[in-house]
This record gives structure tokens, sequence and C-alpha cells, in this order.
């Protein structure tokens, strides 16, 4: 069996990632320093049957020396660990540039002095900037509209550099607004869907940013660990780029509301606000070239990874 790094493991996408792993036999170490990830969402491994193929780390990517602790004996790093929230990125750009693109940098030194087998790393959509151009295709320009966004970038130029002057296989993997179970919906910054889930259980009003019109392509945390493993072992023409991870479909945030207050039987009704500055317009993947290169073929859509999500929030 493969031995796996996942950094910022504690986080919604990189718990579901070791989780995964763990299900499948698969060697586990975890990196994160929880300044935004929980513990509680390691709460399965004291019951997990391969509990004794984990190992956590508590440190920061943005410790060289850390980094280079956690890359020993790994065969694929899964590079989760970043800030979220364009939001924030705008107030606090130098923390983002710290975290986001140092702490990139870092663990790429270290997987490459490592000779880890292939590094995969988490872009984000957020790159496109806010084009009319619909869906958006990895050749396009990228307009990044935040310091988030730019991190982002950021993290696909390093990527390219390290595959064509150092040797080291990379692939990065641009989300399309990730939902699903382990998501945190209490933080200032948190993401839209459980946000929204919550409300509507507590039958509570729903804060829509601007008119509601604005379209997303939501992407079910399954499709994203599906990604991960997948770059791991696609072909190495694959390395020194960045895919979309979508599912090539968008709804207007008005309509996913309307189906979470439905579908959870919520007497929530939607309030609106000003816009957030930073936020895109509208955004919609194109696959072709994920499917091509990383070979994904399976997605689950929009409405059954809903009513999985809303399933898990409701059972706790």
């Amino acid at each position: 069996m493969a031995k796996y790094l996942v950094t910022g493991a504690a986080g919604f996408i990189g718990s579901n990632i070791v989780e995964h792993l763990l299900d499948k036999g698969e060697t586990v170490v975890a990196l994160d320093n929880f300044s935004t990830g929980h513990k509680h969402n390691f709460g399965f491994i004291e019951t997990h049957p391969n509990k004794n193929l984990f190992k956590l780390i508590e440190g920061d990517v943005r410790n060289l020396d850390t980094c280079n602790d956690a890359c020993k004996d790994i065969d694929f790093v899964l590079h989760q660990a970043a800030l979220g929230s364009v939001p924030r990125s705008m107030e606090l750009p130098v923390l983002y540039e710290e975290n986001n693109t140092i702490g990139t940098l870092n663990m790429m030194i270290a997987a490459r002095d490592a000779k880890v087998k292939r590094f995969v790393y988490a872009s984000s959509s957020s790159v496109y900037g806010d084009t009319p151009t619909l869906p958006k295709i990895e050749t396009m320009r990228p307009t990044p509209m935040s310091p988030y966004a730019v991190t982002k970038l950021a993290k696909e130029l390093y990527g390219s550099i390290f595959f064509n002057s150092y040797g080291l296989q990379t692939i990065g993997l641009r989300y399309f607004n990730v939902f699903g179970p382990k998501q945190d919906p209490n933080s200032q910054y948190a993401a839209a869907i459980p946000k929204f889930i919550t409300s509507a259980l507590n039958s509570e009003p729903i804060t829509i940013y601007g008119d509601g019109e604005q379209t997303r392509d939501f992407t079910f945390i399954d499709n994203v660990i599906d990604a991960n493993l997948s770059a791991c072992t696609a072909k190495i023409e694959a390395c020194a780029k960045a895919y979309n991870i979508g599912c090539g479909e968008r709804i207007s945030i008005n309509d996913l509301i309307n189906n979470i207050i439905t579908i959870t039987n919520s007497t929530s009704k939607p309030i609106h606000i000003d816009p957030r500055a930073g936020d895109v317009r509208d955004s919609l993947a194109s696959i072709d070239l994920s499917k091509k290169y990383l070979g994904l073929s399976k997605f689950i859509k929009l409405k059954e990874g809903l009513a999985k999500t809303i399933e898990w929030y409701q059972n706790k």
C-alpha cells in the first residue's frame, strides 16, 4: 500500500480525504496546525479498524523543518492546507500570502527533497476571476480578483516550475465550490451551503449576498476525493497543469436555497444584503480536460450530493 501525506488534514476536505484513505487501508500522515481545522473531524479515528495506519503531526506548513519531517518516506502528498475565504483575504492579504503561497512553496521543497512520487495540491476556480465567458476552461487567461485567488494562482506557477525545473511531479486541482459533510457552518467566513442548510434546519432567515441570481458550479466532496486520488496515478503527461474539478452544471443561489428549503421542509425565508467584495458573478467548470488527463468519469451531481449533505447535518 502507498503512504500518503494529507496537509490541512483536520479541515473539511482534508478530513474527508483521510477517512477515505483509511477506509481503503492506506497509510496516512496528517499534518495540521488547527488554526481553522478541527480535532473533532478526526473523531472517527478512535473506532476505525485501520487507526494504526494513521499518524497525526501537529505543525505548520510555514515551517520548512515541519514540512521536511512530514514528507519523510511519503509516496503521495495531497496538499489541502490553506486559508480559505475570499472576503477574509481582502482584509488580511499578508496572512494569506504566508499561509497559502509560502506554505505551499515549503511543501514543494520538502516533497522534492524527499523524492515524493506525486504532489497534488488544491487550487481554486477563483483564479479565473469574473470574466463573463462560460464555461471556465483551463486555457483561459487567469484574472484573479482577490489575494486568495492570487495565492492559488501562485501555487500553480510554482507547480509548473517544480516539475519543469526540479522534476517533482505536480498536479493542481481547481476546486469549484466544494460542499459536503463536515463543512463548518459556524465560521464568520463559512461556505454558503453549510450556512444555508443549518439556517433552514433551524427555520432561521437565510442571508444572501446580492440579488441571489449569481450562479455557481457546486462540487460534492466525493468528487474532490476521487480527483485527488486519480491525480496520484494519472500519466505523467498530466503533470505541471491545473484542472477544473466541478460538475459542469450551475445553479443560482436563489434556486439552491429554494431546493434546500424544499428538502428540509423549512419555513426559512431568504433576506438579501449587499454583495461582497471579490465575489464573482457566475462560475461554471469545463471538465473535459479533467476527464481526459485525470480519467474522471463518475460525478455525484448537486441533487444527490445535497441530499447526502442535508442528511448528515440532520443527524448531527
